[in-house]
């Protein structure tokens, strides 16, 4: 039998802020035992786990692996107006006039990650 992905683990300054993003994003919780100045914090959703863990070296390029999002209940346009409310920044913009495309942004600690159309939006062009 080969490996299974246990979680996504993404290195933060603050383990805590990010995941409390992340929860907050995906819908998600924080492990029972995850504090703020705690050195990891885990957010566990539907979709994935993902750990984040403490390091002194700050985010400076980008990143080599990334999240894409796919919205369940709502439409990109409206999923991306609720993750920059939760804090996220606009990076690109790759939407196009027919409505195809998607949005890349930033988390709290300037992670990328994208989100496109829905299933729904997908299904109708």
């Amino acid at each position: 039998m080969s490996s299974a992905i246990r979680h996504v683990t993404v290195d933060s300054a603050d383990p805590y802020v990010l995941a409390s993003f992340w929860a907050r994003a995906l819908d998600g919780s924080l492990g029972d035992d995850d504090f703020p100045g705690d050195p990891e914090a885990l957010v566990t959703a539907a979709a994935a786990t993902l750990l984040f863990v403490r390091v002194a070296d700050r985010k400076a390029v980008k990143n080599r692996v990334h999240l894409d999002l796919q919205p369940q209940d709502r439409t990109r346009d409206e999923e991306v107006e609720r993750l920059l409310a939760l804090g996220a920044t606009l990076h690109e913009d790759h939407r196009r006039p027919d409505g195809t495309g998607w949005v890349t942004l930033h988390d709290p600690e300037g992670n990328e990650f994208c989100v496109e159309r829905s299933a729904a939006e997908r299904a109708t062009g």
